[in-house]
């Protein structure tokens, strides 16, 4: 949605840019531990198929290597196939409401095609890996990231508490949602920062087209 919108890129000039690190291939083992944090339980996407699923057809290490030899080909050349990019969206109550007579009482999920879906795990979990290695995110950036918790949250707040107590001052909390965020980032904006992260080109390929022509089905 924000695509056709000024963007003040001028915000990104105070941070100074990483050394480009080259992406290295993905292995079989990252797609293994990946797989088996996966829950048997979650519901299929278009391609029907289940966490199970692909954790029976990769006991096949040939089968295995198949898609990781797929997986490294999408990011060399900077291509995210038309029907990894197809989602179903499903409108849910949620549990325990006393009435259902609102819009308020029921929320989308979205479900992806399963083998796409793995691929983006793992995805970012080197992007994650990366970004933290080379310090780029900052230090109290608590959410969504691995190795972080609600007690490091409780504990960088003490700590601005006390230190406001040390010199006599009283702290607010100001806590607040950007509505739609990601919907809205620029992409522009986004192919910028992962230019400052030390990512190669090939990653910049990947995104400008793994973000556009998306289609979601309503059921």
């Amino acid at each position: 949605m924000a695509n056709n919108c000024q963007v003040d890129t001028t915000i990104l000039d105070e941070i100074s840019d990483k050394f480009i690190v080259p992406w290295l291939e993905f292995s079989r083992e990252e797609f293994k531990f990946m797989l088996s944090s996966c829950n048997n339980s979650f519901t299929p996407g278009p391609d029907k198929l289940s966490w199970n699923h692909l954790k029976i057809i990769f006991e096949d290490n040939e089968c295995l290597d198949t898609f990781v030899r797929i997986a490294n080909a999408y990011i060399n050349l900077g291509y995210w196939p038309s029907h990894f990019k197809i989602s179903t969206t499903i409108v849910i109550p949620k549990p325990n409401k006393k009435s259902y007579d609102s819009p308020k009482s029921f929320r989308p999920i979205v479900l992806l095609n399963t083998m796409g879906k793995l691929i983006e795990k793992v995805i970012g979990e080197r992007l994650q890996f990366n970004t933290v290695s080379n310090n780029f995110i900052y230090l109290s950036q608590l959410g969504g990231l691995k190795f972080k918790s609600m007690v490091d949250t409780g504990i960088a707040l003490m700590h601005a508490i006390q230190t406001g107590w040390i010199k006599n001052l009283t702290t607010n909390t100001l806590a607040f949602d950007i509505t739609q965020f990601f919907p809205s980032l620029n992409h522009q904006l986004l192919s910028l920062i992962i230019k400052k992260v030390g990512f190669d080109q090939r990653i910049n390929s990947f995104f400008t087209n793994y973000l556009v022509n998306r289609k979601t089905n309503y059921s």
